[in-house]
């Protein structure tokens, strides 16, 4: 007498179900605290530029979607340290597709 036995006599009104493992793509990463948006002009010669902080994923993730937000808005920008740098006072915008995204945000400032 195997376990499956021993269990459907303790158990007979149980039915033996099939489990499935989800797969990678089906489970997607969600994002504990929001995307703190931010606007800046201390420290780079008075250039305005967008800040986006508090990404929790990985690097790769965080370079899509700088990418994302500067070819939609078409303008430059760059990614690293978790921190996304987006040239122009875009707060609005940046939210708008962070949004569209799936991500929450946050606006700080002014």
């Amino acid at each position: 007498m195997d376990l499956r036995d021993q269990l459907k006599n303790l158990f007979p009104e149980h039915e033996e179900q099939d489990f499935k493992m989800p797969d990678d793509e089906t489970v997607k990463f969600q994002q504990k605290e929001p995307l703190v948006c931010k606007f800046e002009k201390k420290g780079r010669n008075g250039k305005p530029v967008t800040l986006i902080e508090g990404f929790e994923g990985s690097e790769d993730e965080l370079k899509n979607i700088s990418k994302k937000i500067k070819t939609t808005l078409g303008i430059g920008g760059s990614a690293k340290d978790g921190v996304i740098v987006i040239q122009g006072d875009n707060r609005d915008k940046i939210m708008k597709i962070l949004q569209e995204m799936s991500y929450k945000t946050k606006r700080v400032g002014g």
